[in-house]
């Protein structure tokens, strides 16, 4: 699957040999040492909000699928006639839940990492338990704004939510409960079994896909880009009726009755005609940005680790 010919590369042998030395030795110690975590939480940060931005109307597109269930021309066509006016409506809360997920998931994966095994390199056990982890905190920290945006971007709100500050006043207006249950919070199970499963099989295999490419003598960010691009795809696919209902639930606001979450999945079952080819409609494009945000993080990642590294080294 991923055999490629390495005398092509012949070459930058010596360059790539080292490269590759370096990159497993970086990601062996990196977890224990103080300027790699705060280079994670930037790192995070930065990469995120740039995928973030630029990806976001292929985003819009597949949220207007999921909660109408229509073809991607019909999808298109609808933010089309609202205007350009509405077109990056809803970005303002996705960028800076991003930018704050890039920071909590790098930063908090890399910091269990480390609690769990002070020193490299690490199961896939230890990978695991750490990914898990940091998508629990990125779910509890971050639903709030996914479930601000998820309104924002529903065609059905324009008129009674036209911005950001209308839906905090709703949601406001609630009690404490009715502000975590009904407001914010809504939707939150799918979101925590949703990031959580994402982030472990993330970290899970992104070293392991990229320890394999980089025996192939590339040079050293093309493994990195790929094997973002791979396993966030993946990772994607295998969650996406999770995203699905998530949208579902988070559209909704008022203080109409709040299905259970069983309910709420069988009414996206039926709704879809009880066909898994219409829960997986908008699925092509939400591929194609995973792939983009993914392999372009993975990369950044990478490149910044190797940089930290070298400084290290260098000053040491």
């Amino acid at each position: 699957f991923f055999h490629l010919c390495p005398s092509v590369f012949r070459m930058e042998e010596q360059d790539n040999t080292a490269g590759k030395k370096l990159q497993h030795q970086t990601r062996a110690e990196a977890p224990g040492t103080k300027s790699w975590q705060s280079q994670a939480y930037t790192l995070g940060a930065i990469s995120n909000f740039m995928s973030t931005f630029l990806t976001f109307p292929i985003y819009k597109v597949v949220f207007r699928q999921q909660i109408h269930a229509v073809a991607l021309s019909e999808a298109v066509k609808q933010l089309w006639h609202e205007g350009p006016q509405y077109f990056y409506r809803g970005i303002y809360p996705p960028l800076l839940s991003k930018t704050l997920q890039g920071t909590l998931l790098f930063g908090t994966y890399d910091s269990l990492l480390c609690f769990l095994s002070p020193v490299g390199p690490h199961s896939l056990g230890q990978r695991w338990t750490a990914g898990l982890m940091s998508g629990v905190v990125e779910a509890v920290a971050l639903s709030p704004f996914e479930r601000v945006q998820n309104v924002l971007q529903d065609a059905r709100k324009q008129a009674c939510f036209p911005g950001t500050f209308s839906i905090l006043k709703e949601f406001n207006s609630y009690g404490l409960w009715g502000r975590l249950s009904l407001g914010y919070y809504r939707g939150f199970w799918p979101v925590l079994v949703r990031n959580s499963l994402g982030s472990a099989l993330y970290f899970s295999f992104k070293d392991p896909i990229q320890d394999g490419l980089a025996k192939q003598g590339l040079p050293h960010w093309v493994p990195a880009l790929v094997s973002g691009s791979v396993n966030g795809t993946i990772t994607c696919l295998i969650l996406y009726p999770l995203m699905v209902l998530v949208a579902n639930m988070q559209s909704h606001i008022g203080w109409q009755r709040m299905p259970s979450l069983w309910a709420s999945a069988q009414d996206v079952w039926d709704t879809r005609g009880r066909k898994i080819l219409l829960i997986y409609r908008g699925g092509s494009l939400i591929v194609l940005r995973s792939s983009v945000t993914w392999g372009l993080t993975t990369a950044i990642h990478d490149f910044l680790q190797r940089k930290a590294h070298t400084k290290k080294e260098m000053t040491d």
